[in-house]
């Protein structure tokens, strides 16, 4: 467990790191998603098409092929960047804009912040949001943890937090969101699930949504 850090309700002044630490977690999925599309075998045909393309069209010029391809690969690459760039942008123009309305305002909603002691001074090594859902269930949007804090049961200490939190309110469950590249989030989630007797996952291309049904 990690023993340095403790978790607390979000505070105004923690706005700064809170905004660093949600874009930096969510543009580190770039990598991992451009790779997961550029290895699936019908993006590798394309790519070798493509490739191919270029050397035919070059006058079998390898250097045109690699330049085809790499081209190829550099849109592929811009597309990820653009749908993680996008939610990020979205997300800041609306929840993550005014934490305190958005969050804290609503006794049924909550954020809150693990902080650790480095050098003497308190930093923010990670952040979780909850969103009540018709009044029946909550929902996770965020849940994030620093680089250099993660594996060391931070995560499952911020998920943990959301779960008692919602079942003190009555929710018959929790829905996790994460995006299908997000591995380690998922490993966590379904620990997670392991002990709030899990119902089914749904997913799809951009997001998994998984539902967590609360003990009584």
């Amino acid at each position: 467990m990690c023993e340095i850090c403790s978790i607390r309700e979000y505070q105004a002044e923690d706005k700064d790191a809170v905004i660093t630490l949600f874009r930096n977690g969510i543009l580190e999925h770039v990598y991992p998603a451009f790779f997961k599309t550029i290895s699936h075998p019908d993006q590798i045909g394309v790519t070798l098409s493509i490739s191919m393309a270029g050397y035919v069209l070059g006058g079998s010029s390898y250097f045109m092929a690699l330049l085809f391809g790499g081209a190829w690969a550099g849109l592929i690459y811009y597309c990820c960047y653009e749908i993680y760039e996008g939610y990020r942008l979205s997300r800041m123009a609306t929840d993550m804009a005014d934490i305190q309305a958005s969050f804290l305002d609503n006794p049924d909603n909550g954020f809150w912040v693990a902080k650790a002691e480095v050098n003497g001074k308190s930093k923010v090594a990670g952040l979780i949001g909850q969103d009540e859902r018709d009044g029946s269930y909550g929902e996770v949007p965020h849940l994030i943890v620093s680089f250099a804090y993660r594996k060391k049961g931070l995560g499952s200490q911020l998920a943990h937090k959301v779960m008692e939190f919602c079942k003190d309110r009555g929710f018959s469950r929790v829905v996790l969101e994460t995006s299908s590249p997000q591995t380690a989030a998922n490993a966590l989630y379904n620990r997670v699930r392991q002990l709030y007797h899990p119902t089914s996952l749904k997913k799809n291309y951009l997001r998994r949504r998984l539902p967590i049904l609360l003990r009584k």
